[in-house]
Order: structure tokens, then sequence, then C-alpha cells
């Protein structure tokens, strides 16, 4: 039994030279200990020695990948992370291509363990706070810090990039580092107790942090991914985020209320405002690949609303609802069934266009739940502008959006609904259901049935 022990936890070079040279000897992996520090021995190693540079016997080769897949790995808080990356090493010698095999058991915890690593770099970069305090050699900020991986050392050229010219402080559980404004410096770990509390910056940070704060861009769940809660306590304006939170759909809806407010009642520029917001909307990743996001179009006194699915590839690049081949069985059906498409406002239950790219086509995706919940705000504000008599919806993934379920349009077609928030709807299928199938008989009748839905929801307005 070989064991090696390691300067500090990250030593990479250290751990480079030890494992060169035992694989130069063809040491098998089972039968080398990698301890770092003052740990104690493992009972059936030997006694440990200095990791130091030994020439070894055999060449060994390894792509460039794998020593940048190490430089990440080492700073894990994992203990079998330096006996990983050796195995590793030696089938490599093997399997040259080892790396691209993404299904190896091996791989795939080493491409984790560096996943994680680079998470919590960019924890770090993203979550210290410094504080102001004065020492005997003036101004000094001071940051306390308790990442999950040996990753500090690694993370201080950022800071000293970042800060060159401030004296400062990073405390950690671990190891604390220093930066005079010339030579970085460590020191032994520290407790959150040696960091300062507070400082008068901190009361101007949160009054700016509060008034940036966009509810119509909070995304809760991908928020609370990407900034966990254990940062929080570090952090001077999150004290803020759980009432920004909970206030967001009251702060939404007073964006429409006050537009409409300030300029005299008049809807349509309320609806403009809406729609102007709803342009730069990232709510849920459908805006990437989309050319625009299409918003609904008609009058803003309208009775009657349709919602259907979503845009298509002509209304991706149009801008407008409901123009494509849908869209003209729609304008048909609409016509048959004494509708005037004019007096009516017609809006999708998600804005942008989901697809999949098959060559030069782009090929119609149906929209996923979250999507859907995601643009559920903006429906809720059209028909809170609008205040129709009657919505009607167009296929499942409407209904789901005015609902908030899921719904059989079997089971429920053909009757007056109550909208969960009040207000009568009508749920029937989408217009691209009936070009969608193969045989023209039951065509014909799909669509005569579409017609007479449309012309009963006529006959209630009119009725009513």
């Amino acid at each position: 039994m070989r064991t090696v022990r390691l300067a500090e936890q990250g030593d990479f070079e250290g751990w480079r030279d030890a494992a060169r040279a035992l694989a130069g000897e063809g040491v098998p992996a089972e039968d080398v200990v990698w301890q770092v520090g003052d740990d104690a021995a493992d009972l059936f190693g030997a006694e440990p020695a200095a990791a130091a540079p030994v020439v070894p016997k055999a060449k060994l080769t390894v792509p460039r990948a794998f020593l940048s897949l190490a430089e990440s790995v080492v700073l894990s808080n994992q203990p079998e992370r330096f006996a990983l990356l050796y195995t590793a090493l030696l089938r490599l010698q093997e399997r040259p291509k080892l790396l691209e095999d993404a299904a190896d058991p091996l791989i795939r915890r080493l491409e984790v363990l560096a996943k994680e690593v680079r998470r919590d770099i960019h924890k770090m970069r993203a979550f210290v706070r410094f504080r102001e305090v004065e020492d005997a050699d003036g101004t000094r900020f001071v940051a306390w810090f308790e990442p999950e991986h040996h990753i500090v050392r690694a993370n201080a050229a950022f800071f000293i990039d970042r800060f060159a010219s401030m004296r400062w402080s990073i405390l950690t559980p671990e190891v604390s580092i220093h930066w005079d404004g010339k030579t970085l410096t460590e020191g032994p770990g520290a407790s959150k107790a040696d960091a300062p509390a507070g400082d008068p910056i901190e009361a101007v940070w949160k009054t700016y942090y509060a008034s940036i704060f966009n509810p119509a861009r909070v995304k809760i769940g991908a928020m609370l991914k990407e900034m966990p809660r254990k940062y929080w306590k570090n952090m001077p304006e999150t004290a803020l985020v759980p009432g920004l939170i909970a206030s967001a759909q009251a702060r939404e809806s007073g964006m429409i209320v006050k537009a409409r407010t300030e300029i005299g009642g008049n809807a349509e520029a309320a609806w403009a405002a809406l729609r102007d917001e709803a342009a730069a909307c990232t709510r849920c990743p459908l805006y990437a690949p989309a050319t625009q996001t299409v918003f609904g179009e008609g009058p803003v006194d309208a009775d009657l609303v349709f919602v259907g699915e979503q845009p298509g590839d002509q209304e991706d690049l149009s801008g407008t609802p409901f123009v494509g081949p849908a869209g003209q069985v729609f304008d048909r059906a609409l016509a048959e069934a004494g509708i005037d498409r004019d007096r009516v406002y017609v809006t999708n239950a998600v804005k942008h266009f989901k697809f999949e790219q098959r060559g030069k086509r782009r090929i119609h995706s149906k929209p996923g739940a979250g999507e859907i919940e995601a643009c559920r705000w903006w429906i809720d504000q059209e028909l809170m502008l609008v205040k129709p008599r009657v919505t009607v919806a167009l296929g499942a993934t409407a209904a789901r959006s005015l609902f908030g379920r899921v719904v059989t349009i079997g089971k429920e077609r053909g009757r007056a609904q109550t909208l969960p928030g009040g207000g009568e709807a009508w749920i029937t299928v989408h217009p691209s259901f009936l070009l969608r199938l193969p045989d023209e008989d039951a065509k014909r009748m799909e669509y005569a049935r579409f017609v007479e839905d449309l012309r009963m929801v006529r006959e209630r307005m009119d009725g009513a």
C-alpha cells in the first residue's frame, strides 16, 4: 500500500506529480491512499510520504481536457476525488478517448464533481458581499462566505482583478485570504462572528435593489435555483426578497391600473404598455429561439375573446396571431358562424413559438406546463383590460391556461363554463386540429362541428 500526503486541499500540482510517478511505476489505483495535510493516516496505509516530483519509468499521455477536468475536480469536497482522478489517469493509458465516453460511470462522476465545483466558484463570485470597516491602516472591506468546496484560493485571482485598488479580506471556515493592494496573503479559517455585521452603505444598496426589482421579470423557481436560500443570510438585499416576491403580483397588476389611471382610463394605451412589456418577456426559455413575442390583437373593448395555443411559424415571423394555415381555417369558420373577426380579440396562451428545427423547417412543438404557467400572467392582464363577456378556449393548451388545470375537450365542449376569476367561457378545438386530420370525411365533419361551436357562442352573445 502506498500513501501520498498532499500539502493542502485543492493541491493540483501535488496530485499531478505524485500521480505521474505512481502511474509511471505501474502502481494500481487500489494500492494508493491519498491524504491531505495533517489528516490521520489510513489504518492500513504505509507511512505517508510527501508528494514530490519523480521521473516516471513509463511515458504517460493524457489529453489536455483531462488536465482541465482534474484542476476542477481536486477542488471538490469529496474525499475520493484524488483516487477517482488517478483511476482515470491509468485508464486513459489504455483508452486515450475515454473522456469522450459520456456513458462511462467514472467519467460521469468526475464531470459531476467538476460541475459542482464550477457552480460553487460562480456562487462565490456572485454572492460575496463586502462590508466596510476601519483598521490601523485605514479602510478595509471584509466579506464572509461559506463555500461548499475548496475554491477560495482558486477564486482569489478573480477578486484581485475586480478589486485591485481596494484592501479587502474574504473570511471562510477553511482559509482566509487578504489583499493589501499589492500582495495576497493567507490566514487561518474564521467564523462568521469575525466578520462585520453591516455598514451604512447597505441601506443605500437595499434602496437601489428594491427600486430595480421588476415584478414582471421575477421567476421564483429560477431565482431560488441560482440564488439558494443558504446564501441569503450573507447578502443584505435578500432581506427584501420575500416581501418583494409576495407583492410581485399586486405590483404587476398595479402597473396596469396605474397606466389606465394616469392616461384617463384609456384602455388602449394601457394595452399598448402591456404589449411593450411582454415584448421583453423572459419568463420561460421559449423567448430565446423565437423571433419575437406575439401578443394579442383586436379591439380592447371586444365582447368576445378567443385564446389559442401559441404562435406558429408565420405568426412568429409576422408578430401577428392567427395568420398562418390554422388562422385561415379560423377566419373561414368565424365567417360561416356569423362572427366578425374585426370585432373580436384574439390571443394565445403562450406568446412565443416553440419548435424543433428540422433542416430548414421549424416544426411546431406543444408547450409544456411550465411554459403555459409562465405566460398565464399575460393572459390574465389581457382579460382584465378587455373585460370580455365571453372567452373561448381553442384547444387543450388554451383551456389549461384559462382554468389552471388539465381540461378534456370532449367532456367540457359545447357548454358554458365559469372562469376561476369570473366570467363566462366556452371550450372547443383548435383550428390546427382540423388540419391534422388525415381523413377528408372526418375533416369535413369536425369542421362543421367547430363552426357549430362558434355559432353557439354567437347566439349566446346575441341572446345576452
